[in-house]
């Protein structure tokens, strides 16, 4: 949209005008019988490109859930799906760089790893069970050993 400013009378009136044609920073967008004129900006591009790489079959994961991620590595020229599982203890960030922090305990160490949920790294999650806290984080279980780091199970949702 551009605008026009006209001085009458030592009074200002800015009127709008409708672009009538489509220059290459404008798009028009036909909804029922009205044209409107969307700005292709860089905020624009963005969020169309951020919105095309989500991935749409995602469960609904809660901190305290334990969770299996299917992790993709590549050896070689060969790729293998590997699960990992583990506590989700944190969640943070939102859209597509969204990530929780799983932690799982490997041969008597405690073993923690970040995966973004949108990328393509991550093959598959399942939520194997629910789990009952209430706290948003759940570091406090790093100082925990053996019996004492398990998390009570949920079955409402």
């Amino acid at each position: 949209m551009t605008k026009e400013t006209k001085i009458i009378n030592s009074e200002e009136i800015s009127e709008s005008k409708e672009v009538t044609s489509q220059s290459p920073q404008t798009k028009e967008l036909e909804t029922s019988n009205t044209i409107k004129v969307q700005q292709i900006n860089s905020y624009n591009l963005v969020t169309d490109f951020e919105a095309s790489q989500l991935k749409k079959e995602l469960p609904e994961i809660y901190v305290g859930d334990t969770v299996k991620v299917g992790v993709k590595i590549t050896e070689g020229n060969k790729e293998r799906v590997q699960p990992y599982e583990g506590v989700v203890i944190a969640k943070r960030h939102g859209g597509l760089n969204q990530t929780i922090t799983v932690r799982r305990i490997f041969q008597g160490i405690g073993v923690e790893r970040i995966f973004m949920l949108h990328s393509p790294q991550v093959a598959s999650l399942k939520v194997e069970r629910r789990g009952k806290v209430r706290r948003a984080k759940l570091f406090y279980l790093r100082d925990r050993v053996g019996k004492a780091t398990r998390v009570k199970q949920r079955f409402d949702r």
